[in-house]
């Protein structure tokens, strides 16, 4: 193994690592999911679109933990950028690594276990679509 290789390797993991953390909460994969479905030069208002629709919050709360929690993690990853007033996200430098996560995702929806995809709403119109059942 070469040195190059070997840093690679590092630098490949630590890109998975901050993806996979950047995904662990809800607000957060669905606000890249309302990123994906808006032209990448345009913002979506927040909190509705950090909502995921068959889990409805409070919407102060999720504001709050928005604020303080999830946009600066997605924001310090460059995958988002935000506003505060009005409270918006649009897609930041690097949204494609975490953007491409999804759109896979969501591609391979039919072959998904019922367990990741009954409740969710995406996946189940992803699922829908590429069986051709309404």
């Amino acid at each position: 193994m070469t040195v190059e290789n070997y840093e690679n390797g590092k630098q490949v993991s630590k890109n998975w690592d901050r993806i996979f953390k950047a995904l662990s909460a809800e607000p957060r994969r669905q606000l890249i999911v309302s990123l994906l479905d808006t032209p990448p030069n345009q913002s979506v208002p927040l909190p509705e679109s950090a909502v995921m629709p068959n889990l409805p919050t409070d919407p102060e709360v999720l504001r709050m933990e928005l604020y303080h929690v999830h946009l600066p993690m997605l924001a310090d990853n460059d995958f988002i950028t935000w506003e505060t007033d009005p409270l918006t996200a649009s897609r930041g430098p690097q949204f494609d690594e975490i953007g491409v996560v999804f759109e896979a995702l969501h591609s391979e929806a039919v072959n998904m276990p019922d367990s990741l995809v009954i409740g969710c709403q995406r996946l189940e119109q992803e699922r829908q679509a590429s069986t051709g059942c309404t």
